[in-house]
């Protein structure tokens, strides 16, 4: 099949690499501008731009895709289909509209649960057993279109989101080769979503990330899961913001928030609504990741303080 990939960040690479692997023509690849990243602001390429190139394939960075800004290419190679996978951007209609098979989603849930923008950080932190992808029919909707194909993995009590996304990307690449290959045999029949069971996974926001220790010990601890390794879940002590990236549920009771333990033995213990957490791997504002005894080593938190 003549297919236009887009796609940005290394989710989208394995489903890049598992088309060409399987003989589909790639016939370009729309991907997101570089953006300045890390500490330099310097510019940095997309995952799936590197990818691309290093296969010798054409791409395309627009700005935006209003005001028909992609047609030009559409009317040049002409795919059979459009596949999407984590591309960042709605898709305007001329482009939903365009492909004679239509524009195919890579989408990291099991829909209709988990429409949205961040559905592998909503699924841990909402303390979810299982996970999943979805290969669906893109529409005007936010990921409302029919599914063609679903694949279901449980999530492990210690998974992180960094866990889940990259499982979900190799078996959503997986999927995604199977489903064409139904499609093109005409051996698939797209099932519409029960709106009825829909929920939403919105873009996090700074708020979603600052840790609420008036939640159960388990709630806080599927949270710093669902926000690891990024963006990271945080908390504020002593007037210094930390990152949390790893945490321990143990018994303690206090005022939530507080400091029940700051010392080498027990390391540092904070009191949620129930139980308490031992934080285990933190990275203070502007430093490295550590662990939380290295710390305390020279962060010094007497027993009692309250987080915020």
């Amino acid at each position: 099949m003549k297919i236009l990939f887009m796609g940005t960040p290394e989710f989208a690479v394995a489903s890049l690499n598992a088309l060409l692997d399987a003989g589909h023509e790639i016939c370009a690849v729309v991907t997101q501008p570089d953006r300045p990243q890390g500490r330099g602001y310097k510019l940095a390429p997309p995952a799936v731009k590197t990818a691309a190139l290093a296969r010798g394939l054409e791409v395309f960075q627009p700005e935006t895709l209003k005001n028909e800004s992609l047609l030009p290419l559409l009317e040049r190679t002409r795919p059979d289909a459009i596949v999407v996978a984590a591309y960042g951007k709605i898709l305007p209609q001329y482009v939903l509209g365009f492909p004679p098979r239509g524009c195919i989603n890579v989408h990291a849930s099991l829909l209709p649960r988990y429409r949205g923008a961040a559905p592998i950080n909503w699924a841990i932190i909402n303390g979810e057993r299982e996970s999943g992808v979805t290969i669906m029919y893109m529409e005007k909707g936010l990921d409302t279109g029919d599914m063609l194909l679903s694949v279901r993995t449980p999530i492990a009590d210690d998974d992180t989101a960094g866990d889940l996304h990259d499982r979900l990307a190799v078996l959503g690449a997986d999927a995604l080769v199977h489903a064409l290959a139904l499609l093109e045999a005409g051996r698939i029949t797209p099932v519409k979503q029960d709106d009825s069971q829909h929920t939403y996974a919105p873009m996090l926001s700074r708020d979603d990330c600052r840790l609420d220790f008036c939640q159960s010990a388990k709630q806080v601890r599927d949270r710093i899961r669902g926000l690891a390794p990024f963006p990271g879940a945080y908390l504020t002590l002593s007037g210094r913001q930390i990152k949390v990236f790893e945490a321990q549920i143990v018994s303690g009771r206090g005022e939530p928030g507080s400091v029940l333990y700051a010392d080498r033995e027990h390391g540092l213990v904070l009191a949620c609504a129930d139980g308490a957490l031992r934080l285990v791997t933190l990275q203070p504002q502007g430093k490295r990741r550590m662990s939380a005894k290295e710390y305390l080593a020279g962060h010094p938190v007497p027993p009692g303080t309250v987080a915020e």
